[in-house]
């Protein structure tokens, strides 16, 4: 029987109120003329330094072009060069009123439509840096008072994270099967060759992840953040070691146990339903994969400390995290931006350093492993998306409309062009415990 028979449509209270939140926008929205506000942007995109963007104004007939010109020494390649056509006018006002919100609203609603959005995302991106610069050096002035203001502002809480992790994931199982892989990874493939198929990469991020743990079947695995149990399958099937993994989303939590009975896994691998704060019990190797982005900058050093406290004293912990630069940190921290807006409600990136302070001043832990591989995430979110178009029938049968289309569209798009230019960062991130001690033969490495 196919694991989805049971559940043919997206949760309907997670997928409205998702279009719920695309829906509210600034105060300042309606207050901006669209002829201002495209008098501005134009003023703006006269300013480009990287590549070329082509405007196709079809409110007005007209075409303009912007950056450097044809068969100059500055012109960029074709991964530099984009076309935006304009349909409303509301695309300006939306992009000078909200940033990025903004941005991403125009393109839900179909005021701005592009051949290759994600060539327009890596425009905007390499474009922007010189402003985003300056907002950076403003941010880490005014961050000390800000810090201590949000540190007494309320955050959220356990019945909160839970809202908003369902928010997201609860759309549906078998929404996210029209799009992910026979194993079920909603993270960051690894590409062993550039021809593997997307389940293999999947495979092989998980069997790195396994040889950075140093994992064997005398070992007791934690897992913070189940997803729909790739990894703690994979790791069961592969060292024979036990498993318990966790998750707050009830749609993972029913199929991540479903898939893990028909492994014929029941034995080794335990689903529990419990917010990483009220972990306890003593694990051999802690793992959490991508998962560090739910939870609030505010609550770092406690969500160490919970590692810490779980993870024997020479144990090993492996931390899969999305990141951005640390120059941008202090920013985006306390920013709403597209992503926070539109798909994951109370998200947060940390920052490398980020990670590490709360790593240092919370806990004994000690890094001994690092590893970028963005460029895989690039090329994970393309066969995602590329997944996502080739089931647009099957969308519609779900009864997801065109501008939850659209909006997912875009996410993919916005998220892999931030990957290629390194506006956002993948990573593995190897701690170990106090007691821990290297030994040739056994040393956990995370290969490449």
């Amino acid at each position: 029987m196919d694991l989805l028979d049971t559940e043919q449509t997206p949760n309907r209270i997670s997928t409205e109120a998702l279009m719920a939140r695309s829906a509210r926008t600034s105060w300042s929205l309606a207050a901006v003329r669209a002829g201002v506000a495209e008098r501005v942007i134009e003023r703006l995109l006269g300013r480009m330094s990287v590549g070329r963007l082509s405007v196709v104004d079809h409110t007005t007939g007209t075409t303009a072009h912007y950056g450097a010109l044809p068969g100059t020494d500055t012109e960029a390649d074709g991964a530099r060069e984009a076309t935006m056509e304009i349909h409303d006018q509301r695309a300006w006002t939306a992009v000078l009123a909200e940033g990025s919100i903004g941005f991403g609203r125009g393109y839900i609603e179909g005021w701005w439509t592009s051949p290759d959005p994600v060539a327009v995302i890596r425009l905007v991106i390499a474009n922007i840096r010189p402003v985003d610069e300056v907002r950076n050096r403003v941010s880490r002035v005014v961050a000390p008072v800000a810090d201590r203001i949000r540190r007494i502002l309320p955050r959220s809480d356990r019945q909160g994270n839970k809202e908003q992790i369902a928010a997201h994931y609860d759309l549906g199982n078998h929404f996210f099967a029209l799009f992910l892989d026979e194993t079920m990874t909603y993270s960051s493939a690894v590409f062993p060759q550039p021809d593997a198929t997307l389940e293999e990469a999947s495979l092989h991020k998980y069997d790195m992840v396994i040889d950075a743990l140093g994992l064997d079947a005398g070992h007791h695995l934690l897992e913070i953040g189940t997803g729909w149990g790739g990894m703690a399958i994979r790791a069961a099937e592969r060292t024979g070691c036990r498993v318990t993994t966790t998750t707050i989303s009830d749609e993972q939590l029913r199929l991540a146990r479903r898939r893990i009975a028909d492994a014929g896994l029941s034995d080794r691998v335990t689903v529990i339903d419990s917010d990483w704060r009220d972990l306890s019990g003593s694990y051999d190797r802690v793992v959490s994969v991508e998962m560090i982005e739910a939870v609030d900058w505010r609550d770092y050093r406690r969500f160490f400390s919970t590692i810490e406290n779980c993870l024997k004293p020479d144990g090993v912990a492996v931390l899969q995290a999305i990141c951005v630069p640390g120059r941008r940190y202090q920013r985006t921290k306390n920013t709403e931006d597209f992503i926070r807006r539109f798909v994951f409600p109370g998200g947060y990136l940390p920052s490398i350093g980020a990670v590490l302070d709360a790593v240092s001043s919370a806990t004994r832990l000690q890094l001994i492993g690092f590893n970028d591989f963005s460029a895989h995430y690039a090329e994970t979110l393309r066969r995602w998306r590329q997944r996502f178009e080739d089931h647009q029938a099957d969308l519609d049968g779900l009864g997801l409309d065109e501008r939850f289309h659209r909006l997912w569209r875009f996410y993919l798009c916005y998220c892999e062009a931030g990957f290629l230019e390194r506006h956002c960062t993948v990573n593995h991130i190897s701690l170990v415990g106090r007691d821990w001690r290297p030994d040739l033969a056994t040393v956990p490495t995370i290969a490449r």
